[in-house]
Formats: C-alpha cells, sequence, structure tokens
C-alpha cells in the first residue's frame, strides 16, 4: 500500500496494481490511465480523476471536479458525494470491458457528454426534492446507459436520448453498484433500491447519426 498526502497531479497514473491511499485533495487526473490498481481518496478530488482508465477502482470520499471518467473504457469509479461537469465524457465499451462511475450526490451539466458505453448511475441523495443533474443531460449520447434516482426527470434532454422509468428488473442490474456503493460509504442499499429511477439511453428511433453529414 503506498500513502499520499500532497496534492501533485497524475497520482497512480497507470498503475496496474497496488493500493493507493490518498489523504489530501489530489491534483488533476488521478489515476488517469488506472489499468487495475486501486485509489483510495479520502477528501476531495480535482478535475480528470479516472481519465482514460482502463481497468480498477477508484474510491473518493467527497466530492471531485470535472470531467471525471473522461474517456473510460474499464474499472469502477465511487464518488461520495457530488461530480463536477461533463462526468463521463466519451465513456466507452472496450472488448469485455465495461466502466461504471456511481455518483452519490447531484452532478454538474452536459453528464453522459458523447457516452458511447458503460453504465453511470446518480443516486441523487440529500436532492430527492429536485433532479441531481445539471442541463443537456446526455447530449451526443450514442451507447450505455444512465440510471438517476429521481422523480423529477431533466426537462431538457435531447431528442436523440429515450428516458423511462426503470423496471423492476432494470433496477436489479445496478444492485451491485448500489451495495459496493454503501459498502465503501455506508446506508442501506435496500433504501436506495425502493426508490424510482429514470433510466436513459440513446433514441433508437432519432439516433445522433442522422445528424452527421454522410458521403
Amino acid at each position: 500500500m503506498t500513502g499520499f498526502s500532497l496534492g501533485q497531479r497524475y497520482i497512480a497514473a497507470g498503475a496496474g496494481e497496488g493500493t493507493y491511499q490518498v489523504r489530501q485533495v489530489p491534483g488533476n487526473a488521478l489515476g488517469a490511465y488506472l489499468d487495475g490498481g486501486k485509489i483510495e481518496v479520502f477528501c476531495n478530488a480535482q478535475d480528470a480523476a479516472g481519465d482514460t482508465m482502463n481497468d480498477g477502482e477508484i474510491v473518493i470520499h467527497g466530492s471531485c471536479g470535472d470531467a471525471a471518467g473522461y474517456a473510460m473504457r474499464g474499472g469502477a469509479l465511487f464518488i461520495e458525494k457530488d461530480a463536477g461537469y461533463r462526468c463521463g465524457i466519451h465513456m466507452k465499451e472496450y472488448e469485455d470491458k465495461a466502466p461504471k462511475i456511481v455518483i452519490g450526490g447531484r452532478c454538474g451539466s452536459f453528464l453522459g457528454e458523447y457516452q458511447a458505453g458503460g453504465i453511470i448511475l446518480v443516486l441523487g441523495i440529500g436532492s430527492e426534492d429536485r433532479c441531481p443533474v445539471g442541463n443537456f443531460c446526455g447530449t451526443g449520447m450514442h451507447g450505455g446507459r444512465i440510471f438517476l434516482r429521481t422523480s423529477h426527470l431533466p426537462p431538457d434532454l435531447p431528442d436523440q436520448v429515450a428516458a423511462r422509468q426503470a423496471s423492476q428488473e432494470e433496477k436489479e442490474q445496478i444492485r451491485p453498484l448500489v451495495e459496493e456503493f454503501c459498502g465503501h460509504f455506508g446506508g442501506e442499499p435496500e433504501a436506495l433500491l425502493q426508490s424510482g429511477y429514470y433510466l436513459l439511453t440513446p433514441n433508437s428511433q432519432n439516433p445522433y447519426r442522422q445528424l452527421y453529414v454522410h458521403n
């Protein structure tokens, strides 16, 4: 196990193994290109945590800045509280890898921008009276799934994103993520899973490819 107490950038970048603990706010690109190691942050994190991570796990006991999980293609990112803008931008699946981001609180605008794969789960804990995401959720989304624990659907979803109430079977698919979140940060999985969820997916009847020029 390796411990860090300074806020430098690129902590554990590309690490294929090992456990890393961070006890003061790390700099940008925490765990960039992470390939199997585990990082646990006992405070907030700055921008681009998990940038292009391929495998492993990042657990943040606090909030994080913008672009968390940028181009992420594997592994899991757990954020106890809030996330900034453009969380999960360009997130994609790669061969047998399917990345996962779980946000306990709220997140900023452009969640899942250009998302091409994987799962983003926003639990919205403490924000049950309002939508837990900012503006332009799912803009450019053409793959993957976004689960929102809320009864308040974002009012400005693009036409290329389909939204529906998640079925019980679909909620069971996120049970392991909810249980792991509660294992890291506390809470009752069953209480969270009893809530209503919206599921956002690309709209197959009106996909983004219709907006592009074809040769």
